[in-house]
C-alpha cells in the first residue's frame, strides 16, 4: 500500500539529528566547536531558504554559547527557527541539544543566533516574507535577548 499525499515542510524552521563519531571530537571526547557550528549553520540555512524560498548566504554568527557537552554517542538534536526578518535578512535562533540515546533525555548544548540574506539568481539581495503574526508574538516574548 502507497500512500501519495505530500505535506508541506516547515516554512520557517528546521530539525536536524547527528550522531557524534570519534572523529567529530577532540582529545577529551567532546564535541569539536567548528564541527557544532557547521551543524548550526546547515541547519539554519535549511530554515532560511524555507523562508526566504531560495537562495540564501550566512552573514553572521552571533551569540554562540556553549553550555554543556556533547560526548562520542551522544546524538545533537538541532532545532532552528527564523526569529527574525527584516527587508532581505532573516535571524534564525539554533538550539543544539545532547541527547542520550537511549534514554532519550535531552539537556540545552549550545544555542545561538544566525543571520542570512536572501539573493536573487544574478547574486544580489532580495526581499523575504515576513514572519507570520503567530512567530512574531513568539520571537516577541521567548527569544528576547538581554
Amino acid at each position: 500500500m502507497t500512500n501519495d499525499s505530500t505535506v508541506p515542510a516547515p516554512r520557517s524552521r528546521a530539525r536536524m539529528l547527528e550522531l557524534v563519531f570519534p572523529k567529530d571530537t577532540n582529545y577529551h571526547g567532546t564535541a569539536f566547536g567548528g564541527w557544532v557550528l557547521s551543524l548550526m549553520d546547515k541547519a539554519a540555512s535549511v530554515a532560511a531558504v524555507r523562508h526566504a524560498g531560495g537562495n540564501v548566504v550566512t552573514a553572521r554568527m552571533d551569540g554562540v554559547d556553549f553550555h554543556t557537552p556533547i560526548r562520542v554517542g551522544d546524538a545533537v538534536a538541532l532545532d532552528a527557527q527564523v526569529v527574525k526578518v527584516g527587508r532581505s535578512s532573516m535571524t534564525i535562533r539554533v538550539d543544539v541539544y545532547r541527547e542520550h540515546m537511549a534514554s532519550g533525555e535531552q539537556q540545552l548544548a549550545t544555542s545561538g543566533f544566525f543571520v542570512f540574506v536572501a539573493l536573487d539568481d544574478e547574486g544580489r539581495t532580495r526581499p523575504v516574507p515576513p514572519l507570520p503574526e503567530a512567530d512574531e508574538a513568539v520571537d516577541k516574548h521567548v527569544h528576547a535577548r538581554p
